[in-house]
């Protein structure tokens, strides 16, 4: 996890992943001609543990559910600034349920952070944000997920992600009870 050079393998072409989180479990199917650098980074953050125990900090009624700031502060510092490459849209719109990274909106700034779109936001698809994969089973477990926060300070009343990177999980169960979690996210066999 305080490692990021060494979580550099090539993902799959096609792979399963198994997220549980505190609203029930749900299985994603990644696709890696769809988002190479995406896959490839998302492939190695779940076989290293990094979204265990992961908050869903920023739900958005309609919009989508982001996750991918970990507990740490210690791991976030070594993840911030360790962007991918960006991928050319292959096609793939961020319909509902299509998993996405989220960036900056700078070139190359995808890094840990994913959300999965609850509508259609294909207006998404020509700003960088690149589908990898999309959720196969338990969907429903999306529309369970606490929204009563909102989107992040100082717009909205849910966290500040900066302090999400700085004071990580104690921040967010002090101050933010109700939110859902991945408990654990593993690749499938």
């Amino acid at each position: 996890l305080l490692s990021p050079e060494k979580a550099n393998e090539t993902a799959p072409e096609k792979f399963r992943a198994k997220l549980a989180t505190t609203q029930g479990d749900m299985v994603v199917e990644i696709t890696r001609a769809w988002s190479p650098h995406g896959a490839d980074r998302f492939y190695n953050l779940v076989k290293i543990g990094y979204y265990d125990d992961t908050a869903f900090f920023r739900v958005i009624d309609g919009f989508m559910a982001q996750i991918g700031i970990h507990g740490d502060p210690a791991v976030n510092a070594k993840w911030r600034g360790n962007g991918i490459q960006d991928d050319p849209n292959a096609g793939q719109s961020n319909k509902p349920w299509a998993l996405t990274f989220a960036k900056s909106g700078a070139p190359h700034s995808r890094t840990t952070q994913i959300f999965f779109n609850f509508g259609d936001n294909r207006m998404l698809d020509n700003q960088g944000f690149t589908p990898f994969g999309v959720v196969v089973e338990g969907g429903e477990v999306l529309g369970r997920l606490y929204r009563g926060y909102g989107e992040g300070a100082p717009g909205g009343g849910g966290p500040e992600q900066g302090r999400v990177q700085m004071e990580g999980g104690a921040y967010l169960k002090s101050e933010f009870p109700k939110l859902d979690y991945i408990k654990t996210a593993r690749i499938l066999p």
